[in-house]
């Protein structure tokens, strides 16, 4: 018997054992699921099952950065269900573009590309030819057919995609799915960040053919997908940047320090970044035990699906001896190291870290021209990167500028690879954000808070880094535009933009000089030759404004130079280098090309990736504030002393890798280093390719695992039934068709199960259909004594219902941002009933059956249904491990039903999730469904019951007892039934175990969430209005504590302690549940 039948059926009292009133239910229940009307009596509302059904599918197979791939088995039953309360609200993935893909074909790639593209497209075509070949070098494998590589020329694109399902956050720099292989990434800004994308991405595929996954379709599991994900990423890393990286070899020093190094068994820990300490513990595997065991591990793991039992077998050591090996590597190798170099407060002052009210990541410094105020990005507010604004000299945080979590307007603040600017007045800041698919330029006034002025660049990809002119006339920035990053100049009174250069290297980090005579920026243009794709580190380079020249500016032999700033007399220029393998603070005199060492960090000076701003310089006072990476945190400091400020001399000149190595320094085997370094390897000359037009072509992506169940019933005998499902769709995912099917096989076609549905998400208005033939059976068991003949009998009796609902329906929504929506519905439905009648009688004297006869009853008349539906849906908030935690949503909606009963449903559905003082969160719903029209309260129609334990808590139906009726009648449950209900729900939660410090991050060591609270709600009818209409129903109310815990991710087990005020011979008692909070 469906469960959701079930809970139904127990919602009318007592008189609902009559069999018409059993009936009414029934249908009732049949209206509710044709449409999903609303949340009414039976769960909760949603037009876009298909939508969902499709999604979710797509999501179980394709995401490989999630690693959530499951076996699916009747899609519909088991998938369906908890995505319709998901899309209830959910936020919404916006195509603002339409993409004219086309098919570049090379080698060994099927690339999709579009005009905007092609030149960048051009030359990923032949980095990816290359890391082809190198890739195959090294783990002695060819890949199983072509190799699709889907190319999006900025990130705001990639965000659009459709081959990946769900939301894409803006630290996704590509993805790789299973089953199709397809490798989908946008182009990065700097050459060389895209290089190592693609390559990072190509090891997944490599990974996922040799563990075999290359058939796009199949019952198994791929085996590439159950194994860790430091082993996944890690690997990914190490093959495509090598043993020797500054950036991971930060994170290895300042773990070893701190005595933070984590064993093996602790790397799935989400404390521990799988992509950074992945790569340092198989850099060592390689360095030690040679560079062909990392293949061999992984072909190891995909035999036994045990990377524990291959590390055993390629390696000869337990994971644990490994892990002790690997730890006294790390020790020995960087604890030279901390003799020779400082931690920073030796050179300044700590201002913003956690211990002063800030987050745990503090990035992006920029101060003022005064050097008063500072603007920087954190995490403070635990659920998005923000802007803030904070005192310079004390570090006190003054106020969160933007809210991006709370704003659908702030698609992204761009925070990995860009800081913010200040005007030379000191009274504006100005930074670069997404909104609408495309990058703007916000200028906003720190003294009022308000956003004053914003522009839109719908021509280019993303902004990066804006710089200020001393006049204030002129804003300076990097973009990506055309998959290239180049740089640009807005004039603010002309609206007008120019371009300053245009070609494919790459220009970062601008900053205009006091005297506004020059830009100075980083790019590869001196280093990196593109006709052999030899990509060479960022040097410094002047721009002259007046004449357009481009000069570089001195610097060392080795390792790459970032963000500049200008001292405030325009005669040195402060920059970050990594030439000893730690990134530090250094100076260059512009008039003698002298070089000054500001700082000589141990762990080093660092955004969030190797190449994000870190540093600036106040245009008008000697201030100086950098972030650093230490203790596993960001912190800012600052810098005032002028002596710290003129730097020291540079002893050498160049640069000592050892502290950019991962141990072991000596290492068995250099194959591995030497064939990413391979300029030449595989790749192919500067020709033309053949480009052919993308064509949109259905094909099988998965096939589930089958599913097959038998039982056996005392009245009909065994019974045998199974179902499979089929997903279908095109290479850039915009296409979705799946079949989904279940069968009894003594059954009747009836009895047969199935629903194809079609979804096209291909532009803004994304629409599907679907056709489907669902039997919903249960049953109802009576029995009793009575005489035969004079004979005493007993008397069995099964009655058995069937439902048959047949439906087609049309599907449209138009998401306006990434926080709401309007969705539009239509369709048809029939629904047709039968009833069967066994009945057995057994003689009380013998046991003998006496007789066994199947008997059909008369059913009632079947239903058909026409429906429409039209809702306005919002919703910012930011689930936790359990609910909702911050943000709001709401959903307005009208749904018409003609036909056989003819009514209109409305749904007013409002929450609002509020954060006083963190980690408290006070979550308000307000809620109002019901039905209206000739046939609202009509008997075929089931009441709506507000005691479901979503609603009003302590006043579900099977807590009622006799005591609290009367004979046939039981008004404390009654008034709980009516054709509309509302309600008001009120919360305080709080991370109980996070609050007591029992753990680490928000939760502890368990997603639990506590919370108290009071909810309220009343239900009418014509005949008996609501006490706030002028009628005689009263709120009914209760108030108690709740404790939920997330179960793995897939269940959320809530627990209440309930007190239900009015019902007064109940008092407290405990009720158990499985559901999210509201």
């Amino acid at each position: 018997m469906p469960r959701f039948f079930t809970r139904c059926a127990t919602h009318s009292s007592q008189k609902a054992l009559r069999l018409a009133k059993i009936w009414s239910i029934f249908t009732a229940w049949a209206i509710a699921m044709m449409k999903r009307l609303g949340r009414g009596a039976c769960g909760a509302h949603s037009n876009f099952s298909l939508g969902q059904l499709i999604e979710e599918i797509n999501m179980k197979i394709t995401s490989l950065s999630r690693r959530c791939w499951s076996p699916l088995i009747f899609a519909f039953v088991l998938i369906a269900a908890p995505r319709l309360q998901a899309q209830y609200f959910g936020q919404n993935k916006v195509q603002y573009e339409n993409f004219k893909f086309e098919i570049l074909k090379t080698t060994h790639f099927d690339i999709y590309f579009y005009p905007e593209e092609k030149e960048a497209a051009e030359h990923a075509a032949r980095l990816a030819e290359r890391w082809y070949a190198r890739l195959a070098f090294i783990l002695q494998h060819e890949l199983n057919g072509r190799q699709p590589l889907i190319l999006y020329a900025s990130h705001p694109h990639f965000q659009q995609t459709n081959t990946i399902s769900g939301g894409i956050g803006e630290g996704t720099g590509g993805v790789t799915e299973a089953l199709k292989r397809r490798i989908v990434l946008p182009f990065a800004g700097p050459i060389a960040e895209t290089d190592h994308v693609i390559g990072h991405e190509l090891v997944h595929a490599f990974q996922y053919d040799i563990t075999g996954v290359n058939s796009g379709s199949g019952f198994r599991s791929p085996a590439g997908l159950q194994l860790p994900l430091w082993f996944m990423e890690g690997m990914a890393e190490l093959l495509s940047i090598g043993s020797v990286d500054p950036h991971t070899a930060m994170w290895m020093r300042d773990a070893a320090k701190a005595d933070k190094l984590p064993k093996i068994s602790q790397l799935e820990d989400p404390r521990y970044f799988p992509y950074r300490y992945g790569q340092a513990l198989l850099a060592y595997v390689a360095g030690r035990w040679g560079d062909g065991v990392i293949g061999d591990l992984l072909k190891q793991s995909a035999k036994g699906g045990n990377l524990a039992l291959a590390i055993r077998h390629v390696l000869g050591v337990s994971p644990d001896t490994l892990s002790m090996e690997w730890h006294q590597a790390v020790r020995e190798a960087y604890k030279p190291l901390q003799t020779t170099t400082d931690t920073a407060d030796k050179y300044g002052r700590q201002i913003i870290s956690k211990k002063q009210n800030a987050g745990e990541l503090n990035v992006g410094p920029v101060l003022s021209p005064d050097g008063k105020l500072m603007i920087f990005f954190s995490e403070k507010n635990l659920f998005s990167i923000n802007l803030f604004l904070a005192d310079a000299e004390t570090g006190k945080i003054k106020r969160n500028l933007v809210r991006a979590e709370m704003d659908p307007h702030y698609e992204s603040l761009g925070f990995i690879s860009s800081a913010g600017a200040w005007d030379f007045k000191s009274e504006r800041v100005a930074f670069g954000l997404i909104t609408k698919g495309r990058p703007g330029l916000s200028v906003l006034d720190v003294r009022s808070n308000k956003v004053v002025r914003e522009f839109r660049f719908p021509q280019l990809g993303e902004i990066f880094n804006p710089t200020w002119s001393p006049d204030g006339r002129f804003i300076a920035f990097s973009a990506l535009v055309q998959g290239m990053t180049d740089l640009f100049i807005f004039d603010l009174k002309a609206d007008s933009l120019r371009r300053v250069t245009r070609d494919f290297y790459s220009d970062l980090h601008p900053a205009w000089s006091p005297d506004g005579k020059h830009i100075a920026f980083a790019t590869d243009r001196f280093s990196t030759t593109l006709d052999n794709l030899n990509i060479g580190n960022y040097r410094l380079a002047l721009y002259e404004v007046a004449s357009g020249q481009i000069s570089p500016v001195p610097g060392f032999a080795a390792g790459k130079h970032l963000n500049p700033q200008w001292s405030p007399d325009a005669a040195s220029i402060y920059f970050l280098s990594d030439r000893t393998g730690i990134t530090n603070i250094y100076r260059v005199e512009l008039a003698s090309n002298k070089l000054l060492q500001i700082t000589n960090l141990y762990t080093g000076v660092s955004g969030i990736t190797a190449t994000s701003p870190a540093l600036s310089v106040a245009a008008k006072t000697n201030r100086m504030s950098f972030s650093v990476y230490e203790n596993g945190d960001y912190n800012i400091y600052s810098i005032d002393s002028p002596e710290v400020l003129t730097g020291m001399p540079v002893t050498t000149e160049m640069a000592d890798l050892n502290a950019a190595a991962l141990p072991p320094l000596e290492r068995v085997s250099t194959m591995l280093d030497s064939t990413i370094k391979n300029i030449s390897l595989g790749l192919p000359g500067e020709k033309s390719n053949e480009v052919l037009p993308y064509k949109s072509k259905l094909a099988l992506t998965y096939v589930s695992q089958p599913f097959l169940a038998a039982g056996y019933d005392s009245y009909y005998g065994a019974q045998v039934g199974g179902g499979i499902s089929f997903f279908w769709s095109d290479m850039l995912g915009n296409h979705n068709l799946v079949l989904v099917t279940q069968a009894q096989i003594d059954g009747s076609f009836n009895d047969f199960a199935a629903q194809l549905g079609y979804f096209n998400s291909t532009r803004r208005w994304n629409w599907g259909a679907s056709i489907q033939q669902i039997p919903y059976i249960s049953s109802q068991f009576l029995a009793g004594s009575g005489t035969i003949d004079g004979s005493p009998v007993y008397v069995e009796q099964e009655l058995r219902y069937r439902q048959l609902n047949r439906e087609i329906v049309g599907l449209l929504a138009y998401p306006f941002n990434r926080a709401q929506r309007m969705e539009f519905s239509a369709g048809l439905q029939n629904i047709s009933f039968d009833l069967q009648q066994r009945t057995r009688v057994y003689s009380y004297t013998t046991g003998q059956m006496l007789s066994d006869q199947k008997v059909d009853l008369p059913a009632p008349g079947g239903l058909n249904l026409a429906s429409g539906s039209l809702a306005l849906v919002y919703d910012t908030s930011i689930f936790g491990a359990t609910s909702p935690i911050i943000g709001q949503s709401y959903r307005l909606e009208f749904s018409p039903i003609l036909g056989t009963v003819k009514f209109n449903n409305v749904l007013l559905d409002y929450r609002r999730y509020l954060m006083p003082l963190r980690p408290f969160t006070f979550a308000t719903r307000i809620f109002h469904y019901g039905r209206y029209g000739q046939d609202s309260e009509t008997d075929r129609l089931t009441p709506l019951f507000l005691g479901y334990p979503g609603l009003v808590r302590g006043y579900d139906s099977n807590s009622f007892s006799q005591s609290e009726c009367s004979g046939n009648d039981c008004p404390t449950f009654d008034r709980l039934i009516g054709s509309k209900i509302a309600l008001a729900n009120f919360e305080m939660r709080f991370p109980l175990l996070g609050l007591l410090h029992a753990g680490p991050g928000y939760y502890g060591f368990l997603p639990l969430e506590t919370a108290v609270f009071y909810d309220l709600g009343v239900a009418w009818t014509k005949a008996e209005e609501a006490a706030f209409l002028g009628g005689s129903r009263e709120f009914v109310r209760s108030y108690g504590a709740t404790a939920r815990l997330n179960l793995l991710g897939y269940l959320v087990l809530q627990l209440d302690y309930v007190n239900p005020i009015d019902r007064p011979q109940k008092g407290w008692y405990w009720q158990f549940n499985f559901t999210t909070g509201f």
